[in-house]
């Protein structure tokens, strides 16, 4: 399943950050891809505060640019935020744990395309890119593999993504 959304501005990528948020399990892999300043972190920011919230938390959510990993506590599972940013070789992904936590874990990885083949099959990769012309406005193309996704349409819908 591939589908191009536009999100017009910060809202909507944290709208549709929100939306997503509730359907995701231990065993679900976000892959954030896009350039410097396309929203990945945004769209992570949002998403954990989102589930954060469900358990009646609220909590600073610091970039992991500079710890690599960031853990939280969701209750019935475990969130881990990844920047692989910084990574050069596939030893020092090897040392951040993530083989375990991607079947154990709700996992958010930005820069997700420096994974390789550490990639799991089963995983919602969002590309973010900035829209030729327009100075806040941004595409979200979401490509689910391995199943299990059938919840995001729906998802889609509430948040009220434009289909590019």
């Amino acid at each position: 399943m591939s589908i191009q959304l536009v999100l017009d501005d910060v809202a909507a990528t944290e709208r549709l950050a929100r939306a997503l948020a509730p359907g995701l399990r231990a065993g679900d892999l976000v892959a954030l891809d896009g350039g410097l300043g396309a929203g990945k972190s945004t769209f992570a920011r949002a998403l954990i505060a989102e589930r954060l919230a469900a358990t009646g938390r609220a909590e600073d959510i610091p970039s992991p640019s500079y710890t690599l990993v960031q853990t939280y506590d969701l209750g019935d599972c475990t969130l881990r935020h990844a920047d692989l940013y910084r990574l050069s070789t596939a030893e020092e992904l090897a040392e951040l744990g993530l083989d375990e936590a991607f079947s154990e874990a709700i996992c958010i990885v930005e820069w997700a395309g420096r994974l390789g083949r550490s990639r799991p099959r089963r995983a919602l990769g969002i590309e973010l890119a900035f829209l030729p012309g327009d100075d806040g406005a941004r595409s979200a193309t979401l490509a689910a593999s391995g199943g299990g996704w059938d919840w995001l349409p729906d998802a889609l819908r509430r948040a009220g993504c434009v289909p590019a």
